[in-house]
C-alpha cells in the first residue's frame, strides 16, 4: 500500500490553533515547537527588555516586547525579543495594544538555548530583515558572543567590548561585557 504525503498545513490552519506553551512557530510549511526557556537566557531576554524599555518606554520611542507573535512573509515566528518603534505599533483605535502584530520588528533579538539550531534561529533573523526590519542580534551565551545582522550587509561578531549597534531611536549604550555580566547575580 502506498502512503500518500500528508499536506502541510497552511498558514492560515497553524493560526487558528491554540497556542502551546512554550511557542510553536510556523516556517516554510512546517510547525516546530520552540524549546522552554532556562536560566541564562531567561536572564539576558528580562534584562534586555527592561533595560530597553526603560529608555524607550516613556519617551514614547519603541518598546521591546518579549515573546511576541509576529505573522508576516508566510511565516509565524515569535523572536526572544521584538522592539518595535512607537509609531509602527499597531495600536487599537482606542490605544490599547493588539494582540496581533502582522508585521516585521524593527530589532529582532534571538538568545540561542542549547537545544536550538543555530541556522533555524539565524534564519528567522534573515526573514526579518529580508521583509523590514532594521536590525538583528543573534546573542550565542555559550561563547559569549553577538553576531549583528543588518540589511544588506555583511554580518559582524562582536566578542569584544564594543558599543553594539542598536536601532537609531533609542539613547541607549549595550556592550556585550555589559550584557553577559547580567547572567553573574553573585
Amino acid at each position: 500500500m502506498v502512503q500518500a504525503p500528508s499536506k502541510s498545513p497552511t498558514l492560515q490552519d497553524f493560526l487558528q490553533l491554540p497556542e502551546t506553551k512554550p511557542a510553536s512557530e510556523y516556517i516554510n510549511g512546517e510547525i516546530t515547537q520552540k524549546p522552554m526557556p532556562k536560566g541564562r537566557h531567561s536572564r539576558l531576554q528580562g534584562k534586555l527588555c527592561s533595560t530597553i524599555n526603560q529608555v524607550a518606554e516613556d519617551a514614547k520611542r519603541a518598546y521591546a516586547f518579549p515573546e511576541l507573535r509576529c505573522t508576516f512573509g508566510g511565516r509565524s515566528i515569535v523572536p526572544d525579543i521584538a522592539v518595535f518603534q512607537w509609531e509602527r505599533i499597531p495600536f487599537t483605535p482606542t490605544g490599547d495594544i493588539p494582540d496581533n502584530f502582522d508585521l516585521p520588528p524593527d530589532w529582532t533579538i534571538e538568545i540561542l538555548s542549547p537545544e536550538q539550531r543555530p541556522n533555524k534561529v539565524l534564519g528567522n533573523i534573515l526573514h526579518c530583515l529580508e521583509h523590514g526590519s532594521q536590525l538583528g542580534w543573534f546573542i550565542d551565551p555559550d561563547d559569549r558572543s553577538i553576531l549583528v545582522l543588518r540589511p544588506q550587509q555583511q554580518p559582524s561578531l562582536w566578542a569584544s567590548d564594543q558599543v553594539l549597534p542598536i536601532v537609531p531611536e533609542l539613547d541607549l549604550a549595550l556592550t556585550r561585557d555589559r550584557i553577559f555580566g547580567w547572567l553573574n547575580m553573585g
